[in-house]
């Protein structure tokens, strides 16, 4: 069956003490093999804070058909089965076809946050960068905001601040309101 919603996998792996630096090279050879299956629309690591031993995975693909053969994969199996010895209790793999995945609770007895919440906490965090990218981005290069090189460079900007820096900055910040 081909799907047409976008999924996504977190893989979720909790590090041994002393394997950050192990584990960094492996991600370093797992992500281009990834990223070779058809399909595959992008990843993001979200490292854990500090004193933390989590780390999270995210990889997005365009069906679920084209998910399961990367999951399924001998190369993916491979090196898992690698990886193994430095991770405190296993690969953990979860699929998801919405992308509310960074209001998503690490356990299943927690329960998601209020939507007004998750709108307040994307809005804070777009808002600010909606507007100061292009600013920056007009007076960097002259250039005026109709132009669709330059409108097509500040999306991919604030997409990938949001992602990368302030969403997960915000949600670490506002953690404790978000599960009030």
């Amino acid at each position: 069956m081909v799907q047409n919603k976008h999924v996504t996998l977190v893989i979720t792996h909790t590090l041994k003490p002393g394997q950050e630096a192990g584990y960094e090279a492996w991600l370093g050879r797992i992500m281009p093999v990834a990223a070779e299956f058809p399909g595959h629309l992008g990843a993001n690591v979200i490292r854990p804070g500090a004193g933390m031993s989590e780390w999270n995975i995210v990889i997005r693909f365009d069906t679920l058909d084209n998910l399961y053969a990367w999951t399924c994969s001998s190369q993916r199996k491979q090196l898992v089965t690698e990886i193994e010895p430095l991770l405190d209790g296993g690969d953990r793999t979860e699929v998801r076809t919405d992308a509310a995945f960074w209001f998503t609770p690490a356990t299943p007895r927690v329960r998601q946050p209020k939507r007004w919440k998750q709108f307040l906490i994307t809005l804070l965090v777009i808002f600010p960068s909606a507007n100061l990218v292009p600013w920056l981005t007009e007076h960097m290069f002259g250039a005026h905001r109709d132009e669709v090189w330059l409108n097509l460079l500040n999306n991919a900007c604030v997409v990938a601040l949001v992602v990368w820096f302030w969403m997960p900055i915000t949600t670490r910040l506002f953690a404790r309101w978000l599960k009030g």
